[in-house]
């Protein structure tokens, strides 16, 4: 097989499993699934999200004519991008790169608040060598070949804590780092995960930048997006690997909303990973999405709301609509993160906090 290679200008999230440098062998015959590696080159200048995460983790600025490896997959974002991998790949087709982790697929709808997706010009497939035969052959790159193993069982878990939302940003991760940050300064070992959404590694890093002492996620269990897949055997495998480190409790972030494309309904109606769950935390932006949660739990699932957090717990008149009229608590975290750490603590361990939050 005669391989080119080239240098990457930027090495995306999305491939982060798989080490790369930046120079990199390509092949022109491309395997078009999900997972797989691609190098492609930007075509447009955008002065609209027009930043993509590295492997390493930085958000950095990138334009036309930059040289990107990322990993083939789709996006169903409400708010963003809509796309899919095609049925076939080949050098020279133009794509998209669809989020900001750098996923590349065909964009089937743009979002007017982040205008055309960036078009791409692909370049080959990622070849890295097969260490079977001892490094001298090559294989195809792709993130599944480095995957947490997936479990269809989970027998034992540290108590879970759920974070969800009615829809995307609606401050989910926010809270979810908090929590994390709470509890950690209260004493507990806290590990935590982003069970979906598409990928990009910024949340779970902020959770371990806030007091984690492991984070996971869907990426690391060989998912590109969490869109139209059973999607349980991944989240388990996460949670036992999260378990390894003998945490006190583990946060599962819920990226996207309760309703959606992401699969966060087939998890939380799983009564394995319910019986785990002590805290249900949801982010929401106004008293219509904290009404129709709670509903929408009190008919489908097996727990209810614990906490309602997000925009609409923005001034007294949301806390106190919730807290009147659903009967549920409330509480702002970024006004108030040290009420929530206290009420997360109080619901999940039945007990006072071990020491002074920290603020």
């Amino acid at each position: 097989m005669g391989l080119k290679e080239i240098k990457a200008d930027i090495i995306a999230s999305s491939s982060a499993s798989v080490t790369l440098g930046h120079d990199v062998k390509l092949a022109p015959n491309i395997v078009a699934e999900e997972g797989y590696l691609v190098a492609v080159k930007t075509l447009d200048t955008k002065d609209r999200y027009n930043q993509i995460e590295t492997d390493k983790g930085a958000i950095i600025p990138y334009g036309k004519d930059q040289i990107v490896v990322g990993a083939l997959g789709e996006r169903q974002a409400l708010r963003g991008y809509s796309g899919i991998v095609p049925r076939s790949v080949k050098k020279g087709d133009t794509l998209h790169i669809l989020n900001m982790g750098g996923i590349i697929g065909h964009c089937q709808s743009p979002h007017p608040d982040h205008g055309p997706a960036m078009r791409v010009e692909v370049l080959g497939a990622v070849m890295i060598p097969d260490e079977v035969d001892g490094g001298d052959m090559y294989k195809h790159a792709c993130i599944q070949d480095y995957a947490i193993e997936w479990e269809y069982n989970l027998t034992d878990s540290a108590p879970l804590i759920a974070v969800t939302g009615t829809c995307m940003h609606v401050g989910k991760t926010m809270a979810a780092t908090m929590i994390v940050r709470q509890l950690s300064a209260q004493g507990y070992k806290v590990a935590a995960a982003k069970l979906t959404g598409a990928s990009l590694m910024r949340d779970t890093r902020e959770m371990k930048e806030n007091g984690a002492i492991a984070a996971a996620h869907f990426g690391m269990a060989g998912l590109v997006s969490t869109t139209g897949k059973n999607i349980l055997p991944m989240a388990k495998g996460l949670i036992k690997y999260l378990n390894s480190f003998n945490p006190d409790v583990i946060i599962l972030e819920f990226g996207d909303g309760i309703i959606g494309a992401y699969g966060v309904d087939s998890l939380l109606m799983d009564k394995e990973l319910m019986q785990f769950t002590r805290t249900h935390v949801v982010a929401a932006q106004d008293f219509m999405g904290c009404w129709s949660a709670d509903h929408f739990f009190r008919k489908r699932y097996t727990s209810g709301i614990s906490i309602i957090t997000g925009p609409v717990t923005d001034n007294l008149v949301g806390i106190q609509f919730i807290q009147n009229t659903l009967g549920i608590r409330a509480v702002n975290a970024v006004a108030d993160p040290g009420k929530l750490g206290d009420m997360v603590a109080e619901i999940t361990f039945a007990a006072p906090p071990k020491k002074e939050p920290f603020i």
